[in-house]
């Protein structure tokens, strides 16, 4: 089961990359690292806009995201499918065109992604250990909202009001 990150507005984490960004994690494991998609930046455009092939169907009205900053010259796809009697997320990567075609067939939400989000071994721990992100379990909502920019402000709204408020601060809390 995968699990995101909502990150930004946080003293911790300075890397542009991720201010104000929610984060899905994919894969996670001590020795290798970890890999992610950034599910809040769209790209205001759809696999057809990227793609030349004129036999996408449905796939061609994709949303594309931004991913992360690591490997922006590829397009890849995931998979989504919210199982609501278990409350979990499941999630596929990696997947070919084919394969993204057949999971929206089966009615799965599938995104496009340039880029992905990555951490060398033990990274990520060290950026957890800081307090640089937020971590909660996976909610329905990233599966079902529009691509919005606002996914990381609503995010936090669940957390809670310390959560709340901090989704509402200044990009520079001096400023306020």
């Amino acid at each position: 089961m995968s699990q995101w990150f909502a990150a930004g507005g946080l003293p911790s984490i300075a890397d542009p990359n991720f201010f104000h960004t929610v984060l899905l994690l994919a894969s996670h494991n001590t020795e290798d690292g970890a890999f992610g998609y950034i599910l809040n930046r769209p790209l205001d455009k759809r696999v057809a806009d990227l793609l030349d092939d004129k036999d996408l169907g449905r796939l061609g009205e994709v949303p594309v995201f931004l991913g992360g900053p690591v490997g922006t010259n590829k397009l890849s796809f995931a998979a989504f499918n919210w199982n609501s009697k278990k409350r979990e997320l499941r999630m596929q990567t990696h997947l070919s065109t084919e394969q993204a075609m057949k999971e929206l067939d089966k009615g799965r939400s599938v995104r496009g992604f340039v880029g992905y989000s990555g951490w060398s071994e033990g990274q990520l721990e060290n950026e957890l250990e800081q307090n640089s992100w937020i971590t909660c379990a996976p909610l329905s909502k990233i599966v079902t909202a529009q691509p919005s920019t606002d996914l990381w402000t609503t995010v936090l709204d669940d957390l809670g009001p310390y959560y709340k408020l901090l989704a509402r601060m200044p990009a520079d809390p001096s400023l306020n």
